[in-house]
């Protein structure tokens, strides 16, 4: 890629590209148009033109029974994962809420053990005092804003990297 060159760049030519050759439009084209887009990350595939026709497509095709995601043989990838929810903040965990059954929800909480008690500097607390200073505190996990992601391999290096993307209108 050129130093001038960037990813809306190169992702408005590949697009332009495919859309240009004399071959007959087929499902793996439509997979690689949304590979292409949904990797883009400066900008998103919402800054680049020639992405909103493809995934507005995809969007609009996710909403119907049967739904199969388009994929691209060619981008070495198949459908892309789903993570709701992002890390939980440093010193937390993943833990679960229940809801009104008992049932868990799906690591839906961050949760810490921590001891309330600030000020033990005179070492009065009998045992039951000192459990009772130890409480496990929760938060709502925060939310991706970007939930679906895909794995591509990098040529070049052999790595695989995570391109994160969201699909809302």
């Amino acid at each position: 890629m050129s130093a001038n060159a960037t990813p809306a760049n190169v992702i408005a030519g590949i697009l332009l590209a495919a859309v240009a050759l004399p071959t007959p439009a087929t499902a793996s084209e439509w997979g690689c148009e949304v590979l292409l887009c949904a990797s883009s990350s400066n900008p998103s595939w919402r800054g680049v033109p020639a992405c909103h026709p493809p995934m507005n497509r995809l969007i609009s095709a996710m909403k119907k029974p049967g739904f199969d995601w388009p994929i691209c043989p060619e981008g070495g990838t198949r459908e892309p994962g789903y993570q709701r929810y992002a890390e939980c903040p440093e010193g937390y965990q993943v833990g679960s809420s229940r809801d009104r059954n008992g049932f868990a929800r799906e690591g839906d909480l961050c949760v810490k053990t921590v001891n309330v008690c600030q000020d033990n500097t005179h070492g009065l607390y009998n045992f039951d005092r000192q459990r009772s200073c130890i409480q496990t505190v929760s938060m709502s996990r925060p939310l991706r804003s970007e939930p679906y992601f895909f794995d591509i391999k990098n040529d070049t290096s052999g790595q695989t990297e995570r391109h994160w993307f969201e699909l809302h209108k």
